[in-house]
């Protein structure tokens, strides 16, 4: 089936069992957080149903698609342009069978989805609180970055409502609100499980956190080795390009 681009958008290609993605050049494009994730939880079970909360473009449905044996998958977003534009990147990669994008905010997920049904859920929230950062973004990247239409809470809330008892929420953010995303994770009973700091190099702070967290299990944090982008010479290391699935 051709799919019909529109003004500023082009096709990528993911570089990983042919898969592609649409993306506009003016709009907020996936990036390497995103990549992260989707390794981070291709351990999910085989025929789970998952959800993907905040899904942009749609690349975490896309890639877990490929990186797991998940039955279906559901992308939520609250921009109607860029569910469009997912929903025509999974028409391009053929995977209308798993993965549904539905235009909808997460705060009202509750009229369409039962509690407890799901046995994963990701998301790869917006980082910013709304009142800060620059304001004079194009509008599609200011939602995307900051917290206008949900909040961290927010995210947090529906996932402990959605997932079933024991099932795992996978998110990326930030570590300066690190204290923040564990106060509010144990106050739904999602357990922080395990914790992973991703560096640019050896010497730099961390930039991303990735969190694994379960639903009413029993507190046990496992706290692993950082992941490192680049080693000295400015390339990337060897492990995100196992994540790119690039020849070592």
């Amino acid at each position: 089936m051709e799919i019909k681009l529109k003004e500023n958008e082009r096709i990528d290609d993911l570089e990983y069992k042919g898969l592609k993605i649409i993306q506009n050049k003016n709009g907020f494009c996936f990036g390497i957080d995103s990549v992260l994730l989707s390794d981070f939880a291709k351990e999910i079970r085989n025929n789970s149903k998952v959800l993907d909360l905040g899904t942009g473009t749609g690349i975490l449905c896309i890639l877990l698609s490929a990186k797991t044996k998940l039955q279906k998958i559901y992308g939520i977003d609250v921009q109607e342009e860029v569910v469009e534009m997912a929903k025509r990147s999974v028409i391009l990669n053929n995977l209308e069978e798993k993965i549904e994008i539905i235009h909808k905010n997460i705060k009202e997920l509750g009229e369409i989805f039962e509690k407890n049904s799901f046995d994963s859920i990701v998301s790869n929230p917006p980082y910013k609180k709304s009142n800060t950062g620059k304001t004079n973004e194009k509008e599609n990247k200011f939602i995307s970055r900051h917290e206008v239409t949900a909040t961290l809470e927010d995210f947090i809330k529906i996932s402990f409502d959605l997932l079933k008892d024991k099932g795992s929420f996978y998110m990326v953010h930030r570590p300066e609100r690190l204290a923040e995303i564990i106060f509010t994770l144990k106050k739904y009973k999602l357990e922080p499980k395990t914790i992973r700091f991703v560096h640019s190099t050896y010497e730099e702070e961390p930039k991303l956190v990735l969190i694994k967290s379960v639903k009413n299990a029993k507190e046990f944090l496992k706290v692993e080795k950082p992941l490192i982008v680049y080693n000295e010479k400015g390339e990337y290391t060897e492990e995100i390009l196992k994540i790119y699935n690039k020849n070592i």
